[in-house]
């Protein structure tokens, strides 16, 4: 390994989470090729690459995607922004905590699908449903990571800041935001999931365009290989949007000397 150059020793790195989908992919293709599934059930995915370039040679497959990220980024926003401020105020006074939180811990314990009827019957079937139902999914996760974060915040800091003459706003970016940076990364990272979720949650519903109506549109065919697509593309867009919130995190706090697995691998490489 140490002939391999710097560059190429990451791609190995990184390409090692391809290995058990091709995997998967393999034995996926023998099993419904052997017959032990039928087909019109789990199309193999030689099968699914034709419907794929189906979807592409039309068109339809943009649209759908455009349609359905541009939901999840407005949704997401709007409850992440609500999360920060209102996980902000929670978290630095009591007394909010007292007034608020207990509130919003009953309502995180509805389920996504029992908004569904009551946002139809105020806002219609437009978009605004369905942005309010993408925001409430992200704003949860946000709001309860941020709170955590800020709970955890080293005492002997915060004494050390106001030591040196940190008050209020000033301590709150110098010493609470930093060290609760951690815990709202990780709260992002899994709003932007949800926000994936309660997206097909609201197109299941009420949307004439999407990944959710085409989940709907496969359903209503019998094409098993349009709803497996479907979900094959939430996947990815999934995990190019965590990505890209992973690499913001990286980037943010850089700064961390938190221990790491390569660190122990690379002790070992250097024994």
């Amino acid at each position: 390994m140490r002939l391999i150059r710097p560059g190429w020793g990451f791609l190995i790195s990184r390409g090692q989470g391809l290995i058990l989908p091709l995997l998967l992919l393999i034995i996926w293709e023998a099993v419904v090729r052997a017959d032990m599934i039928a087909p019109n059930l789990l199309p193999p995915p030689t099968s699914l690459v034709s419907t794929l370039k189906e979807l592409v040679s039309d068109g339809a497959i943009y649209a759908h995607v455009a349609v359905s990220s541009i939901r999840v980024v407005v949704g997401f926003l709007i409850g992440a922004g609500l999360a920060v401020v209102v996980g902000s105020v929670v978290g630095l006074s009591s007394r909010a905590e007292r007034l608020i939180d207990p509130t919003f811990q009953a309502i995180r314990a509805i389920p996504s699908l029992a908004w569904v009827p009551l946002l139809l019957l105020w806002f219609g079937i437009d978009e605004v449903p369905k942005i309010i139902l993408i925001a409430i999914g992200a704003f949860f996760p946000v709001y309860l990571n941020l709170v955590s974060g800020i709970y955890n915040v080293d005492r002997k800091l915060v004494e050390l800041g106001r030591i040196y003459g940190l008050q209020d706003s000033r301590l709150v970016l110098r010493i609470f935001l930093p060290a609760a940076l951690p815990s709202l990364f990780v709260g992002l990272r899994s709003g932007l999931s949800l926000a994936w979720m309660f997206l097909v949650a609201a197109e299941l519903i009420a949307a004439t365009q999407g990944l959710g109506y085409l989940l709907t549109d496969g359903r209503e065919t019998g094409r098993a290989d349009l709803v497996i697509v479907a979900i094959i593309v939430l996947a990815l867009l999934g995990k190019l949007s965590d990505g890209l919130l992973s690499w913001l995190e990286h980037y943010f706090l850089v700064w961390r000397d938190v221990y790491k697995t390569s660190d122990a691998e690379t002790g070992k490489q250097s024994r």
